[in-house]
């Protein structure tokens, strides 16, 4: 970090000595959390934590504030699953893949998902997994959420016409910048079931 020039910093935008990093030119403070962030993003992920904060700046408990841009679902995971009974005594598996020992996806299914009277529930069960697997991800491995992924997952659990999951769908649509399009590009890819 050398060149230094009284000019505007690329991080905070006040006037100061600059310290040119990788292109960028970074007063002293944040230079510092810049290298902080390139040599051990996990301390800053960890000081986030301890303050309750995230990098928006709202307080959000204990999550984690440092997105893994680069961290993506490799094409196999680990699983565990379980054999549960719901109150009816239905059979239902509910699988969770894991990575590095933390759920990151889980699904659940029944042996009768044939059942028309099940189609019902299991859709509001895909939902359910589906949104519960958004969330673990965001919380373990850093994904951003949106309303537009939580719109798409929606989509994707949906088994027909104005079930609970399109109904949401529909709605939900509305408080996107453009609800027409992200309804006509899910309903021209379908569901993914």
């Amino acid at each position: 970090m050398s060149s230094e020039n009284k000019e505007i910093c690329d991080g905070c935008g006040r006037s100061a000595l600059l310290q040119d990093m990788q292109g960028n030119e970074f007063c002293d403070s944040c230079g510092q959390i810049a290298q902080v962030i390139k040599t051990d993003p996990q301390l800053l992920r960890k000081i986030c934590t301890l303050i309750r904060s995230d990098l928006h700046g709202s307080e959000n408990g204990d999550q984690a504030c440092l997105a893994n841009p680069s961290m993506e679902l490799p094409e196999v995971l680990d699983a565990v699953r379980y054999r549960t009974r719901d109150r009816e005594l239905n059979t239902w598996y509910v699988s969770i893949s894991e990575l590095k020992g933390n759920p990151v996806e889980i699904f659940a299914s029944t042996a009768f998902d044939r059942d028309h009277h099940l189609q019902s529930r299991i859709s509001n069960l895909t939902t359910i997994t589906r949104l519960v697997s958004l969330v673990l991800r965001h919380v373990f491995l850093g994904e951003v959420l949106t309303l537009e992924k939580t719109i798409k997952q929606l989509h994707r659990s949906s088994r027909q016409k104005n079930d609970l999951p399109d109904m949401l769908t529909r709605v939900l649509s509305r408080y996107i910048k453009n609800p027409k399009k992200i309804v006509e590009d899910l309903e021209e890819k379908g569901p993914s079931i």
